[in-house]
């Protein structure tokens, strides 16, 4: 009897004994994801790093060279070549036909990857579709998951291309999406939230200091539903795309045929040896019209304005820049302030009622952008500025026409064209985070000219201000002016630039952020790299800052997400430069210091270079901002009889004194020898208060005589 039942449990717990160890083995993968079994292979741990044996699309994929990043590609390499529908092998280069071709060619798409379940088959379409947004934070944090992360300073929402970590990572804001645990079963997700046409992924690895981590090898899967994942494939292979070879230089991979979804994953496969599994992505695609869908058309902005948005080569900004001076011949003159380290020339163009001539009264504005090449988004707001202007006059805006009657306006589009050149060769996704920054000898414009903050608080801690010298029209020091100082021609040339215009109020458009900077720049304290560094005209500055930051339409807006590290909006969009980031020799603070001009930096938006697609709203978001700095170079208070008869510029300053012995408080630039400005509204920017409206002293003298140091007569000023 115990045999028998020996005989009969022996089989039985054989067989119990080979489920559970079945079902041991199957819940290692439902672990890791429990619901990836339709698109992830079978695969013990130990096999992490191996690469896999299928056919790899390295064809399509595009990496920026690190000693030639501005090369051109063969057309069979370029991602933004037009694709066809017809692809034979991924592996070799895309013969791309005729238009004629493509509109007589009606085929239709036949391949097994294509999502069968609420997604017909899709006829491609021959442009390729521009980024979704995960860098211009178009894609909310929402619309993104993530099989794990490290910590949620590495979460999903961090997976966007060129994002930056901060000096000191390991905080709520890292460089990338890191994956919980280093295996294949990873991955990153994008919720399109309707249908769309999706046809590539450009990836980075990890920014940091101080880790290498990134991604070498990817699957990608699309989904309907979240639930049920089909994998790229060519034929019966699953196709992996080459990544990246190191951490910041984007690479892109156009799928060989569109696939159409409203889910898209990436699934890294291999990375780094030694680092983790870091990405940051962004995906291209084309939403498909879905007038039902809740999401259509949810806080798009739409322009009416009739300007020619896209990015313009050199040449075309030339070309460009002509176009609008013959529209508007009687306010627009165009001339150039320099050339480059490659022989380009610096253009500029005014805008007034008597172009290249100086008027009494009427101050002197400028706008530059560029100083940093790979900044783009700064150099095409200017570029539609001019052409704003010029059409709004024609038609007779009165408050177009107001400004550039009463106003002389200057906007240099382009300061670093050498830059700029590299680049938009590369194109707006692959330029990353710092190509065309600098000069082609590798100096950054904005940060060369002379530290004059320095000899301005030496001279102040020696108490030499006001016996000695000024705090104001302070003199360029010698060793700057030889030849063998580390000055860019692109800003010696706008050093003299800035000498012969009596400029009253500048701003220099930036990228990358969404902030307006004002000085100082540089912190006071040695060794610190953040402090709160105001000058004497601080709520001046602040003022000014706040009526570009409150006019824009994103940067005072609490509930937007940072672009990177900082939360710019609590404090009004608006951050003095050194409690930023301490940055000897700024344009900001030289002007100032040297020439009376009060200058800020503009940062217009999260993406250097946005995709052209991008442009008409980045114009919505920054066109009324732009308009009202050039309206505060009109406010106004009025002096009582005032003869100039000596001077070759005056400036008017305060003669009441703070703790820092300030003369600093109010200016007024721009009028010449022999001018009388009796009874003149003169042209001054400053916040109005109470306090102001009160009879002050004031002190004017020559140039020669803020040298000399003498005093030469004392008049009354009455605010409006």
């Amino acid at each position: 009897m115990t045999g028998q039942l020996l005989s009969l449990l022996t089989p039985l717990a054989l067989l119990l004994f080979v489920g559970f160890a079945d079902l041991s083995l199957a819940s290692v993968e439902e672990d890791e994801d429990n619901y990836m079994q339709e698109m992830l292979t079978r695969e013990r741990y130990n096999q992490v790093r191996m690469p896999e044996k299928s056919i790899s699309s390295t064809a399509n994929a595009q990496e920026e060279p690190k000693q030639k990043p501005a090369r051109k590609m063969p057309k069979g390499e370029m991602g933004n070549d037009k694709k066809t529908d017809k692809i034979t092998d991924p592996t070799k280069p895309v013969k791309t036909p005729n238009r004629k071709t493509l509109k007589n060619k009606k085929s239709t798409l036949k391949e097994s990857n294509i999502i069968s379940e609420g997604v017909a088959e899709f006829n491609s379409m021959t442009e390729e579709c521009p980024p979704m947004g995960l860098e211009t934070l178009k894609i909310d944090d929402f619309q993104l998951h993530a099989s794990s992360t490290k910590r949620y300073g590495l979460g999903a929402h961090r997976g966007r291309l060129n994002i930056q970590a901060g000096l000191y990572e390991d905080d709520l804001y890292d460089g990338a999406w890191c994956a919980g645990r280093d295996d294949p079963l990873q991955w990153l997700e994008v919720d399109a939230r309707r249908l769309t046409k999706f046809t590539g992924v450009v990836t980075q690895g990890r920014s940091s200091l101080w880790s290498s981590d990134w991604v070498t090898s990817y699957k990608v899967m699309v989904s309907n539903d979240s639930h049920t994942w089909i994998t790229l494939k060519n034929d019966s292979a699953d196709l992996i795309f080459s990544a990246n070879r190191e951490k910041e230089i984007p690479v892109r991979n156009i799928f060989p045929l569109p696939v159409v979804a409203r889910y898209i994953r990436v699934n890294p496969r291999s990375w780094f040896y030694g680092g983790s599994v870091c990405m940051r992505a962004e995906i291209l695609g084309c939403p498909l019209p879905d007038p039902n869908n809740y999401y259509h058309r949810r806080n798009e902005v739409i322009t009416t304005d009739d300007l020619d948005f896209r990015h313009h080569s050199y040449k075309e900004m030339r070309q460009l820049m002509k176009v609008v001076n013959e529209m508007c011949p009687n306010i627009t003159r165009i001339y150039n302030i320099g050339k480059s380290q490659n022989g380009l020339k610096l253009y500029a163009i005014e805008i007034s009622d008597n172009p290249g001539e100086h008027e009494v009264g009427e101050p002197e504005f400028r706008y530059t952008a560029g100083a940093h090449g790979n900044e783009v988004l700064g150099r095409e707001l200017l570029l539609l500025l001019m052409q704003f202007m010029c059409l709004e006059y024609l038609s007779g805006n009165q408050r177009i026409r107001h400004l550039v009657d009463e106003t002389r306006i200057h906007l240099v589009p382009s300061v670093n064209p050498d830059g700029y050149e590299k680049a938009f060769e590369a194109g707006s996704e692959l330029s990353g985070w710092s190509l065309g920054r600098w000069t082609n000898v590798g100096i950054d414009i904005h940060h060369n000219f002379p530290d004059l903050n320095s000899i301005l608080w030496e001279a102040e801690a020696k108490k030499w201000i006001p016996r000695i010298m000024f705090n104001h029209h302070i003199p360029t020091p010698e060793w700057y002016l030889s030849n063998n100082a580390s000055v860019a021609l692109e800003t010696r040339a706008l050093i003299a630039w800035m000498e012969k215009m009596p400029f009253v109020l500048g701003g220099n458009l930036q990228g990358g952020e969404l902030v307006v900077t004002f000085p100082y720049d540089r912190t006071r304290s040695q060794g610190v790299t953040r402090e709160q560094t105001p000058t004497p005209d601080d709520h001046v500055f602040r003022w000014l800052a706040f009526s570009y930051a409150s006019t824009h339409r994103l940067m005072t807006d609490a509930s937007r997400r940072v672009c990177h590290t900082e939360d710019f909006a609590k404090e009004d969009g608006t951050i003095n430069g050194a409690s930023w980031h301490t940055a000897a020799g700024s344009m900001n603070d030289f002007s100032y210091l040297h020439t009376n001009c009060f200058e800020l930096s503009m940062y217009v938006g999260c993406d250097k270079f946005p995709h052209e697609s991008e442009l008409p709203e980045e114009w919505e978001n920054n066109r009324e901002s732009l308009l009202v700095f050039m309206e505060q170079v009109q406010s106004q208070f009025s002096l009582s009889d005032i003869q100039v008869q000596q001077a070759p510029v005056i400036t008017i300053s305060s003669c009441e004194e703070t703790q820092t012995k300030s003369r600093f408080n109010f200016f007024i630039l721009g009028f010449r020898k022999g001018e009388n400005i009796a009874n003149h509204f003169s042209k001054v920017f400053t916040m109005r208060s109470d306090s102001l409206h009160q009879n002050k002293s004031f002190y004017y003298r020559t140039e020669q005589e803020w040298n000399g140091g003498q005093l030469s007569e004392r008049v009354e000023a009455n605010h409006d």
